[in-house]
C-alpha cells in the first residue's frame, strides 16, 4: 500500500514538474514581446539584446494608443466578434436542438455535408468568396466580414452543441412536458441552463477565431479604417520602420488583454459540468 501510494506521488510530481515546464515555454515569447516593448532601444535583433532591458520605457505603451489607430481597430474586431458571437450561437443553438432532438428525412446527409464543409480549408475559398460578395458590395465592409465568419463559426456552433445536446437525457424533458412545459419553456429553463458550459465554451472559440482571424481580414478589408487588430498589428510591422517593433509588441500585447478578461470572466462557466447545470435549472 505504501508503495503504491509512493508511486503515484512520483508519478504526480513528474506531471506537475512536465506542465510547469511547458507553461514557461508557453511564458517565454510573452516575455519576450514584453521585454521588446519597454525597451528604450530597437535591439530586437541585435546581438546584446537581453530580457532585462538596459533602459526601460513605456513609451512604447503611450504610443499605441496616440500615434496609432489601435482605438479604431479594437472596435471593427469588437463589433466583427460580437455579431458574429450572436448569429453564430442565435442560428447555431436552434439548429442543434433540432438536429440533436428531431428525427426527419435527409437529417445525416445534412449533418454530413455541413462538417464536410466545415473541413473545407477556408484559404481555398476566399476567390469564390471574393467573386460572390464583391457584385453585392461586400468587399471592404464590415457586413462581408460577418457573412464570412458567419458561414463558418455558425457550423461550429451547431455540431459543438449538438453534442452537448446529444448527452442530455430526453426523460428530462419529457417529464417537463407531462408537468405541462411547452417545447420553447423546456428549451428556455432546462436545455439552456444546462447547456450554459458549453455555450460558454462556443462563444469563445467563435470570439478567438474572430478576434485572430487575419487572411479574410487582411484582403477583403483595403482600408485603414477598416482593419481588424490583426490586420492593423500587421501594418505595423510591414509599413514601418525597424523603429516600430517595440510599438508593434506593445500593442500586440494590448489587444490581447481584453481575450484574457473575458476567459477568466466565462472561466467558471466553462469548469462547470452537467451536475451543477441540473441542480441550478
Amino acid at each position: 500500500m505504501k508503495h503504491r501510494k509512493r508511486k503515484r506521488i512520483i508519478k504526480l510530481v513528474f506531471v506537475n514538474l512536465v506542465l510547469i515546464l511547458v507553461c514557461v515555454l508557453t511564458f517565454v515569447p510573452i516575455l519576450y514581446a514584453f521585454s521588446v516593448s519597454v525597451n528604450e532601444q530597437n535591439s530586437l535583433l541585435s546581438s546584446d539584446f537581453s530580457f532585462i532591458p538596459k533602459k526601460m520605457t513605456f513609451e512604447n505603451y503611450r504610443k499605441v494608443f496616440t500615434e496609432e489607430p489601435v482605438i479604431m481597430w479594437f472596435q471593427n474586431s469588437l463589433f466583427l466578434a460580437v455579431s458574429t458571437v450572436v448569429i453564430s450561437l442565435g442560428t447555431g443553438i436552434p439548429a442543434a436542438y433540432i438536429f440533436s432532438r428531431r428525427k426527419f428525412p435527409g437529417r445525416n446527409m445534412i449533418l454530413q455535408l455541413l462538417i464536410l464543409l466545415y473541413a473545407f480549408p477556408s484559404l481555398l475559398s476566399m476567390t469564390a468568396l471574393y467573386k460572390l460578395l464583391s457584385p453585392m458590395g461586400l468587399i471592404n465592409t464590415k457586413m462581408g466580414l460577418i457573412i464570412v465568419y458567419t458561414g463558418t463559426m455558425a457550423v461550429f456552433a451547431l455540431w459543438n452543441m449538438k453534442g452537448y445536446f446529444d448527452t442530455i437525457p430526453v426523460e428530462i424533458e419529457e417529464a417537463a412536458m407531462i408537468d405541462g412545459a411547452s417545447p420553447i419553456r423546456i428549451v428556455q429553463k432546462i436545455v439552456l441552463p444546462l447547456a450554459k458550459p458549453t455555450v460558454a465554451v462556443t462563444a469563445m472559440m467563435v470570439l478567438i477565431y474572430v478576434w485572430n482571424e487575419y487572411i479574410f481580414a487582411i484582403n477583403f478589408m483595403t482600408g485603414e479604417h477598416t482593419y481588424t487588430l490583426a490586420a492593423g498589428l500587421y501594418s505595423l510591422q510591414a509599413n514601418e520602420t525597424s523603429g516600430s517593433w517595440p510599438v508593434f509588441s506593445a500593442a500586440s500585447l494590448m489587444v490581447s488583454v481584453p481575450i484574457l478578461i473575458i476567459f477568466f470572466a466565462l472561466q467558471k462557466n466553462m469548469a462547470s459540468g452537467l451536475t451543477s447545470g441540473g441542480v441550478k435549472g
